[in-house]
């Protein structure tokens, strides 16, 4: 297998889990079968979001959506970020022009609201972050939303639930992609506990239990 390109996709507001837990996953691949590229709308710095309010440190994009890379596989993170993105047309046009090359376009949390408005996840089964799941379903009516799942693998796109369960779609990608052996080796060596059953969401329970901004 060739190396594959890994496009993190960063905006302002996302959440730095989101990214980074996956990634820490990812990068634990040997350098000759996968590398990751850090993408936002331009080059430069990128501020991380924050539940709390709290000051939140900033990440580099090394390609702007113009310079980009050809890309094998996409990670596009949640975060309170997510509700402006929803509006920004190149950030739809990028995701919804680069899901077309890619073997899988992924989504950690809010991030599949993203994939979902640009036209990505029609026809698909997907989810999303639990305690703002209304926030997904009201960006697509044309994608089946599942309430209760760890993440949703659907061919050419795979979503996760909030946060942390980016990380368990990351290793179920990795096993997809490599063996299940080298996803179970990436999680021993994390000291992860690898959630391995998708469908057995943990926190389907706190559906919808954040209220949206209005």
């Amino acid at each position: 297998m060739s190396k594959l390109i890994l496009g993190a996709i960063l905006y302002e507001g996302f959440e730095l889990l989101d990214m980074f837990g996956p990634l820490e996953m990812f990068t634990a691949l040997p350098a000759d079968l996968l590398e990751v590229v850090m993408i936002a709308e331009k080059e430069g710095t990128v501020k991380a979001g924050s539940m709390s309010g709290a000051p939140m440190p900033s990440v580099l994009a090394d390609y702007s959506f113009d310079t980009a890379p050809a890309l094998d596989l996409i990670l596009v993170p949640g975060g309170m970020g997510t509700i402006a993105e929803l509006g920004n047309e190149a950030m739809l046009d990028f995701l919804a022009e680069r899901a077309k090359t890619a073997a899988i376009t992924s989504s950690v949390c809010t991030g599949s609201a993203l994939l979902a408005k640009a036209g990505i996840l029609d026809g698909k089964k997907a989810t999303s972050n639990k305690q703002v799941f209304n926030l997904a379903v009201g960006s697509s009516d044309n994608v089946d939303w599942i309430e209760s799942a760890r993440w949703v693998d659907d061919g050419n796109v795979v979503t996760s639930s909030g946060v942390s369960a980016g990380i368990d779609m990351s290793l179920a990608i990795i096993a997809r992609l490599f063996d299940v052996e080298t996803a179970e080796a990436i999680a021993n060596a994390a000291e992860y506990t690898w959630h391995r059953e998708a469908s057995v969401d943990p926190f389907a329970h706190s559906l919808n239990q954040v209220a949206l901004p209005t």
